[in-house]
């Protein structure tokens, strides 16, 4: 199936459905049952797969949830229509941030109520990493994760929060706090 974003085709195979699959079958199993006693049979069952497939594409329950962040993270970038060049672009960059998470908040909430999240800063740490590596290498190279720290520490008190805060109020402070404005 193809469907039309912008001016650009996005492919979505059977294997990325059965991967989804996957992924919405753990986290409504989360939403029921304590994360430590749900077993991968468990998954492929609600998912209506079998365990081979399961295994075809993830090691552990672990992985699902780091497919499902990779695959978040594919989308995010994949609307993103320009590069930030000044202060008022990356307000807005990491306002979308904000919002991509408020929309999966309940992933989050049950992440965190199985504390998992350090899965969620694990992601974030090798993202911001591999993404200074590529982009300013000459930055000093604890310098992702400050911004990785500063972006997990952030959301997590904002999902502690329910997300009351406004996206723009967030992003300017994050921002400011990234210009040394605060």
């Amino acid at each position: 199936m193809i469907h039309k974003r912008g001016f650009c085709f996005v492919e979505y195979t059977q294997e990325e459905y059965t991967r989804f699959y996957i992924v919405q079958a753990l986290f409504k199993l989360m939403g029921e049952y304590d994360y430590e006693k749900i077993s991968v049979t468990d998954i492929t069952n609600k998912a209506g797969v079998g365990r081979a497939t399961f295994y075809r594409y993830f090691k552990r329950k672990e992985d699902v949830l780091i497919y499902y962040m990779n695959r978040s993270k594919q989308d995010f970038m994949f609307e993103q229509r320009y590069y930030p060049r000044c202060r008022e672009d990356y307000v807005m960059l990491v306002k979308n941030v904000f919002k991509r998470f408020k929309e999966n908040m309940e992933p989050f909430k049950l992440m965190r109520r199985a504390r998992l999240e350090y899965i969620y800063l694990d992601f974030l740490n090798k993202n911001f990493a591999e993404m200074f590596s590529e982009e300013y290498p000459e930055k000093n190279v604890y310098t992702p994760y400050l911004y990785a720290g500063m972006l997990f520490n952030v959301s997590m008190a904002w999902l502690a929060e329910d997300c009351a805060e406004s996206e723009d109020a967030l992003a300017e402070i994050v921002v400011d706090s990234i210009y040394g404005i605060n």
